[in-house]
């Protein structure tokens, strides 16, 4: 029981450091949770225990998991320990946890997996960089491949699907907009000699 105190103790500090992480207020929150300022405040301090109805649309708004919010160390450790994620050979370390907006990965797909093109499509906008290794992308009817240094950039309507080019691992930086937001580069012309 003395665990389980001390995880619901830690959730209010870490509510706080989250909702000012994303610079949002006590009202704004509860304009986009339903949940009164009123206890949004106490929940924050320490004086309302959170439940389960309470922290589900926190988690939401704050584009966190529920794991994510109650799992905050029992010293009271405002900082976001990511974690990453693992499927089909493909290992996404999330780099940025903010509701709406570019959303930025760093992924790593191990030898051999990914190996059977299946194009999908969806909303948004990708912007890939390679890191190490060889990345092979198949984007509508093109087939590159990508080397460290280079960079991609598409809109995920066209099918499109991304794997290792051959039987060494390959780790790149996704930046991903769910709205279609397009990465933005600015680079300055060579000065004249």
């Amino acid at each position: 029981m003395d665990d389980l105190g001390a995880t619901l103790d830690s959730v209010g500090p870490r509510l706080r450091a989250l909702r000012r992480q994303r610079q949002t207020t006590l009202a704004d929150l509860s304009t986009e949770t339903g949940i009164s300022v009123s206890t949004l405040s106490r929940l924050e301090s320490g004086d309302r225990k959170p439940t389960l109805e309470l922290l589900l649309p926190l988690a939401k708004a704050h584009g966190v998991t529920l794991d994510e919010l109650v799992d905050a160390p029992p010293t009271g450790d405002p900082r976001i320990h990511l974690r990453p994620i693992t499927r089909n050979g493909l290992t996404m370390l999330p780099l940025t946890k903010r509701a709406g907006g570019i959303q930025a990965f760093k992924m790593v797909i191990a030898p051999g997996a990914r190996n059977h093109p299946d194009p999908q499509v969806h909303e948004g906008y990708e912007w890939l960089y390679v890191l190490n290794g060889r990345l092979r992308l198949i984007l509508g009817d093109n087939d590159v491949i990508l080397t460290p240094g280079e960079a991609a950039e598409f809109d995920t309507h066209v099918p499109h699907w991304f794997g290792a080019a051959d039987e060494q691992s390959v780790e790149f930086l996704s930046l991903f907009g769910k709205q279609g937001e397009r990465a933005h580069l600015r680079a300055r012309p060579k000065a004249s000699r």
